[in-house]
């Protein structure tokens, strides 16, 4: 007969993460950030406050506080991805507003494929308070909460009412979280009551393991058939996605686009794959595209895309390719390899690559490489282009100066608005420098996930572009950032207002209307002091007045300890994409079909005719 221990259900859940390895030999869960509340602070608090100390677990499991459920959520996400999903960081809320605080969150690891453990506290199993302090309840359904909100935005959702029930929950958890693709986030709902009960557990359910990522290998008829397309084709072309580096295999991508002369071309997670530097990287791909990746795709009779899921805005929207090129898709996750038709690999990144360059022996393609030289070029002027006097920078010039004094350990790090599209066409990234939450594109991610980043890669220096539009909507893990001397960069971009979605209003027929602060129907327009709001929650701030001290603060801000946040009026007249011939491409956002202004009804004109060039497939 096994033996058992007895502990509290939350006390097992803390002491059995504690056991729980990476290949490398670390926690795959290093840690929690936790809010507490009725919900969870007396039972999984309890047993938090036990493990800080090391006696749930062989070594202290940590608990960290943060100052909102989302933001806390956001950090653990941008660690996740930063660790390129070796790791993951869970998440505790209690029950109603801070477990539905956390829904954006699951959304945002759920589309991007990150992993995230969330413990949400719930409703009694035994009911007997019902309704508790912030219960929702359902009139028809009563074994329905506020955690089910949960359930389309996680991979695995599982109420726990009873405290034996960790012992399949638990596992199956980290299942999903290391499954390559499957990987997403995961919600414990935790009913309160249950936290607190106390069961005899087998003691060997608490055994140190190690969770090892899967590597699957192709099916040999499609290897076949994937090879012989690539073999036969006269303009082939690669779509570099996130998979590639979660799969790591960043190295074997370069080196099979150098050995058989293929060219590549990013979508936001898989940038920085590849350096800039790399002769066969010929930049961003789709809306946000260069002239040389957006040419070569255009004339491709054959793209393969790898790790993507071809999103709309790599795509442009389904009509950036050629209606009778070919479409190879790469991914270990079956759904996304079928996508558009595509004829599909299913497999992990790095075998594959290997995999098929075997089969192509000395196949080459013929890319453009004058094509690429000359974008690269163009991005150096438009970046580098003077501001004129009088005038305010524009995003462009302000990602020049940056870049200007960027270093080989800089990641640049975005997450909506302007500055992603932005830094995908322009940002020229070393190896690993370029981090962006865009599958959600998720507005005031940006703090919270410059310090998870930053946890993720302390050696690296971690430059985060914020507009003041995001920054209004979640800054306020700054101060946890200086609680835990946690140094990072924020580039504060100030256009006063939303930027971004004003000239998109515009460009679809549209008036200035409600975006920029100066179309707003107020009285007075904000004078909002982002250098004291910053400061006086304990980061460096400072007002760059202009591109030159811009990079000198970048400097300056390595020498501390804390969070440096620099504040630089820009202008939102222009795109970063404006006055470079070739940059971007058609994005499908629907323009009204009756109008009362000709500026509307040529919006629409040009939206059918774009529209016609979308290839029809599932």
């Amino acid at each position: 007969m096994s033996k058992t221990i007895r502990l509290t259900a939350a006390q097992a859940l803390v002491r059995w993460l504690g056991a729980q390895h990476n290949a490398e030999g670390d926690r795959f869960i290093p840690g929690i950030w936790a809010i507490f509340g009725h919900g969870n602070v007396a039972g999984l608090g309890e047993a938090l406050h036990r493990a800080q100390h090391g006696d749930l677990c062989a070594t202290p499991f940590p608990t960290w506080r943060g100052q909102n459920e989302q933001t806390m959520a956001h950090a653990a996400i941008a660690f996740a991805k930063g660790r390129a999903r070796r790791q993951a960081m869970a998440v505790t809320s209690s029950i109603g507003p801070g477990a539905t605080n956390l829904v954006t969150a699951a959304a945002l690891a759920h589309v991007n494929r990150l992993p995230l453990l969330i413990i949400a506290g719930d409703v009694f199993a035994n009911r007997r308070p019902d309704p508790v302090l912030q219960q929702v309840e359902d009139f028809d359904d009563g074994t329905v909460s506020a955690n089910d909100c949960f359930r389309p935005v996680v991979r695995y959702f599982d109420r726990i009412t009873r405290p034996e029930q960790l012992l399949s929950a638990l596992p199956r958890a980290l299942r999903v979280m290391t499954d390559p693709a499957n990987c997403g986030p995961v919600c414990l709902s935790f009913c309160q009551d249950v936290q607190a009960e106390a069961y005899d557990w087998p003691e060997d359910f608490f055994a140190p393991r190690t969770w090892h990522i899967r590597r699957p290998a192709p099916d040999a008829r499609e290897l076949e058939e994937v090879a012989g397309m690539i073999a036969h084709a006269k303009r082939p072309v690669i779509i570099c996605g996130g998979g590639v580096i979660y799969s790591g295999a960043e190295a074997a991508l370069g080196d099979f686009a150098n050995r058989h002369q293929i060219a590549v071309t990013e979508t936001q997670a898989g940038k920085s794959a590849l350096a800039q530097a790399h002769p066969m990287n010929f930049g961003a791909a789709g809306v946000d595209g260069s002239a040389a990746a957006n040419a070569a795709l255009a004339a491709a009779d054959l793209v393969i895309g790898i790790g993507t899921r071809l999103q709309d805005f790599t795509t442009g929207s389904r009509s950036l390719f050629a209606l009778d090129a070919k479409l190879v898709s790469i991914n270990i996750q079956g759904y996304d390899a079928a996508k558009h038709g595509a004829i599909s690999l299913v497999a992990d990144a790095l075998v594959a690559l290997e995999s098929l360059s075997a089969h192509l022996g000395d196949y080459r393609a013929k890319p453009d490489t004058d094509a690429r030289a000359t974008w690269l070029a163009a991005v150096d002027g438009k970046c580098g282009a003077p501001v004129a006097a009088g005038d305010l920078p524009n995003d462009a010039q302000v990602i020049g100066a940056v870049q200007a004094v960027a270093t080989e350990a800089s990641i640049a790090m975005c997450a909506a608005g302007t500055m992603p599209g932005a830094l995908k066409l322009l940002w020229q990234p070393s190896a690993g420098g370029y981090h962006m939450e865009y599958g959600y594109s998720c507005m005031g991610y940006e703090i919270a996930g410059a310090m998870g980043l930053k946890l993720a890669q302390p050696a690296r220096e971690v430059l985060c572009f914020v507009g003041d539009g995001s920054y209004m909507m979640a800054n306020s893990e700054l101060a946890t950032a200086v609680m835990r001397r946690i140094p990072f960069t924020v580039i504060l971009t100030d256009n006063r207002g939303y930027g971004c979605i004003n000239r998109l209003q515009r460009g679809t027929g549209g008036v200035p209307f409600n975006n920029l602060y100066a179309d707003c129907t107020v009285q007075d327009q904000p004078q909002i002091d982002y250098v004291a709001h910053a400061a006086s929650m304990g980061a460096h701030a400072v007002k760059a007045r202009d591109l030159a001290a811009l990079k000198v603060e970048i400097i300056a801000a390595r020498t501390r300890a804390i969070p440096t946040v620099i504040v630089i009026d820009t202008t939102a007249a222009t795109g970063p994409g404006e006055g470079l011939e070739g940059a971007g491409h058609w994005w499908d956002v629907a323009v009204p079909e009756i109008g009362t202004t000709d500026r509307l009804r040529d919006a629409f004109e040009t939206y059918i005719t774009h529209a016609a060039n979308v290839r029809q497939s599932n």
